[in-house]
């Protein structure tokens, strides 16, 4: 199983952007989708996750009513639509994928397969 994600770009304060993860070698229906990031000098925090079926949900408070996560499984692409960006959202995101079916939480050992990651840098 391969995960790739995209979408990442220069973006002003303020703006939006939507990554994109695509999955291969496997059916995105049977994973838990997590998207996480890091900064440089920080480590890898969470943003958020979704079950394979959509119907529950998680994100980080720094997130929350900005960031929204989405899946399309006959696509085999999850996403992370990102709004009223904040300098601070710059870091690398990575998309990841978990087999326990119901876990949305943080813990980076509950995810199974990780992309390669995407950057995405806010402006002031």
């Amino acid at each position: 199983v391969q995960l790739q994600a995209s979408g990442g770009g220069l973006v002003q304060a303020g703006g939006s952007l939507r990554l994109n993860c695509t999955i291969s070698g496997g059916a995105l229906s049977t994973y838990t989708i997590g998207w996480f990031r890091q900064a440089p000098g920080k480590e890898r925090e969470f943003v958020a996750a979704l079950v394979w079926s959509g119907t529950m949900r998680n994100y980080a408070d720094s997130v929350k009513g900005r960031f929204s996560i989405s899946r399309d499984n006959a696509r085999n692409t999850a996403y992370l639509q990102m709004g009223s960006l904040k300098t601070e959202d710059t870091a690398t995101y990575y998309c990841a994928a978990g087999l326990e079916p119901y876990y949305t939480g943080p813990s980076e050992s509950k995810y199974d397969y990780w992309g390669q990651g995407t950057q995405v840098t806010v402006s002031s």
